[in-house]
C-alpha cells in the first residue's frame, strides 16, 4: 500500500508524460491523462470543462491563497465510462472494483490500419495478429487500443472529424473504433479487466447503436476514452492504474491513468 500510494502521489504532482520512479521497479512512469482546461475535447451535445476563480492573490493578512471551482460533463477529456452508462444496473463509478483498474496492460496498434480510414473499426484479426506476435492476452489483462489519433488532440477538426457543436454535429464524427463483433469475441474469448483508446469513444465516431459499448458493459468492462501518450508504450510490459473521479452513482468522469514500464 505504501508504494502505491508513493506512486499515486508522485504520478498525481508531477506533470512529464513519463518520469523515474526511484524504487520501483522498471522505473518508469507515463502520463495517459490529458490535461483538463477550456480546450478539452467533450462530445458535441456536452458543456466543456470550466475553471473560474473564487479567489487568487494577496490576502489582507499578506499571505498569497488561490481556489478555483470546475464545473464539467462526466464524459469529455481522458475519461472513464462506467458500465451503466450503457447498461442498465451494472457498475457504477464507485462500484467498480479498485483491482480492475489496476494491472498488466497491452496496447493493439492498429495505426496503419487507420491512416486513411478515420472510420476504421479494430478488428477480429487484429486482436488475434496481436497475439500471433505477443502471445495470448492472459486473464486480468488491461486493454489499450492505439488508432493513432491521438497526435490530433485537442484540434476538434481532425480529431473528431467536425468542429460543430450540438446534436446536428453528431452524424459528422468521424474516428475510429472497436468493432462491436471484437468486443465480442473479448468478452466471449477473454477475460479483460478494462479497455481503453485515443479516441473520444470505444465506438467509432459514425456509430449510432453503439453496440461496442454495450456488449462489453453488460460484462462490467468499464472503458477508458482519451487516452494520451500511447506511442510511449511497448506491445506489453507494462501495469497501469486507472483511477476516475469517485462519483456516486456516476456513469463516468474524469481519470488519472498511468503507466507503469516493467524493468
Amino acid at each position: 500500500m505504501k508504494c502505491l500510494a508513493f506512486i499515486l502521489l508522485l504520478v498525481l504532482t508531477v506533470p512529464v508524460s513519463a518520469q523515474k520512479v526511484p524504487g520501483i521497479s522498471g522505473g518508469r512512469v507515463v502520463d495517459l491523462t490529458y490535461a483538463f482546461d477550456a480546450s478539452t475535447v467533450y462530445w458535441p451535445t456536452a458543456e466543456g470543462f470550466k475553471l473560474e476563480t473564487d479567489f487568487e492573490g494577496v490576502t489582507d493578512k499578506g499571505y498569497f491563497y488561490s481556489a478555483y471551482r470546475y464545473s464539467a460533463a462526466e464524459h469529455g477529456g481522458t475519461h472513464l465510462d462506467s458500465p451503466v452508462h450503457f447498461a442498465k444496473g451494472k457498475h457504477t463509478v464507485d462500484e467498480i472494483p479498485l483491482d480492475q483498474l489496476i494491472g498488466p496492460a497491452v496496447v493493439v496498434d492498429v495505426t496503419k490500419q487507420c491512416e486513411n480510414n478515420p472510420d476504421y473499426q479494430v478488428s477480429i484479426t487484429d486482436l488475434q495478429s496481436w497475439e500471433k506476435t505477443n502471445g495470448k492476452i492472459a486473464t486480468g489483462t488491461i486493454v489499450l487500443l492505439r488508432t493513432g489519433f491521438g497526435k490530433f488532440y485537442p484540434d476538434r477538426k481532425k480529431y473528431l472529424g467536425t468542429d460543430e457543436r450540438g446534436a446536428d454535429a453528431v452524424p459528422k464524427l468521424h474516428f475510429p473504433g472497436l468493432d462491436p463483433e471484437a468486443a465480442r469475441w473479448l468478452t466471449e474469448n477473454r477475460s479483460i479487466k478494462a479497455i481503453g483508446l485515443d479516441t473520444a469513444s470505444i465506438d467509432r465516431g459514425q456509430s449510432t447503436l453503439f453496440e461496442s459499448h454495450r456488449i462489453l458493459f453488460d460484462k462490467n468492462i468499464p472503458a477508458f476514452e482519451n487516452v494520451a501518450n500511447l506511442d510511449q508504450l511497448p506491445a506489453k510490459g507494462f501495469s497501469v492504474i486507472a483511477l476516475p473521479m469517485k462519483i456516486k452513482g456516476g456513469s463516468g468522469g474524469p481519470l488519472r491513468i498511468v503507466a507503469i514500464l516493467n524493468r
